[in-house]
């Protein structure tokens, strides 16, 4: 039987609850990611996309249900704690790094997630042998910048940089939330190669949110589509039964669902005035 690495229990989260604003952001989601798996996560804006990530790294506090990382219930862990466990590369390139430290200061502080050793310790010749090497291994010469402050860096070069700090120390979960949605066609590409490069090289379990449907059949082995809060669909052997025209189709369906029930809604509100 697979090994699950990620599993979720009827998670769920309402935005301003109680008021005529509330919005029902997780509606009991259920989910299992087994190891090694590549999932893409679809949907709309409002759809639940980032509620998702933001309750499986505990950035958002979810309302009822259970989160399992590794078999461990860490439903009450803050993120802090779940960050040694989990991975994550938001949109924007600016987050997620130190812009004061150098780049091979971020790169060590990130190898000793959950380490105690002192920074000017961490980063002895050895360490830094193997940043160069890794960084060079980018194509994009930053290896003679060890010691440039990363603030100094393009975006399309920090997020290539932050995709190798969340790598460092293998997570349980790496949390791709729309990672190259924010760069240049060129630089997305660099990103997206050194992605598919570090998922396959050391099989890690993968939950990434986008709103290409290119990068959900060359990425994905499985593809969730949210809508309102819920998965609609899982699809799953994509990269081999799924292409980009099957995935709009999908969504022109939920599109006309909506508008169905709109009607409906009108309808009967007319038949009890």
């Amino acid at each position: 039987m697979p090994d699950i690495a990620l599993r979720l229990e009827g998670v769920s989260h309402t935005f301003h609850a109680g008021t005529p604003n509330e919005v029902r952001a997780l509606d009991a989601v259920d989910l299992e990611l087994y190891r090694g798996s590549f999932v893409v996560v679809l949907g709309g804006n409002g759809s639940g996309k980032s509620s998702l990530l933001g309750a499986i790294a505990g950035s958002l506090a979810i309302s009822s249900g259970r989160v399992l990382i590794d078999g461990r219930d860490v439903t009450r862990w803050p993120a802090e704690r779940r960050a040694r466990s989990i991975g994550r590369v938001f949109q924007d390139p600016f987050m997620g790094t130190a812009p004061e430290l150098t780049v091979a200061e971020n790169l060590t502080v990130a190898a000793r997630r959950g380490s105690s050793r002192g920074l000017r310790r961490a980063l002895d010749p050895a360490r830094r042998a193997v940043i160069r090497e890794r960084v060079a291994r980018l194509g994009m010469r930053l290896e003679d910048r060890l010691d440039t402050p990363i603030a100094g860096l393009s975006g399309g070069q920090r997020q290539a940089l932050t995709v190798l700090m969340a790598t460092m120390v293998r997570p349980s979960l790496l949390l791709l939330d729309e990672h190259t949605a924010a760069l240049d066609t060129r630089s997305a590409e660099v990103v997206s190669r050194l992605t598919r490069e570090t998922v396959a090289e050391s099989g890690l379990t993968t939950l990434m949110v986008t709103h290409s449907m290119t990068q959900a059949v060359q990425f994905g082995d499985r593809v969730l589509v949210m809508h309102r809060g819920r998965v609609a669909y899982d699809l799953t052997d994509v990269r081999r039964r799924l292409a980009e025209a099957d995935l709009l189709r999908l969504f022109d369906q939920l599109r006309w669902d909506d508008r169905l029930d709109e009607s409906t809604a009108a309808m009967l509100g007319r038949a009890y005035v």
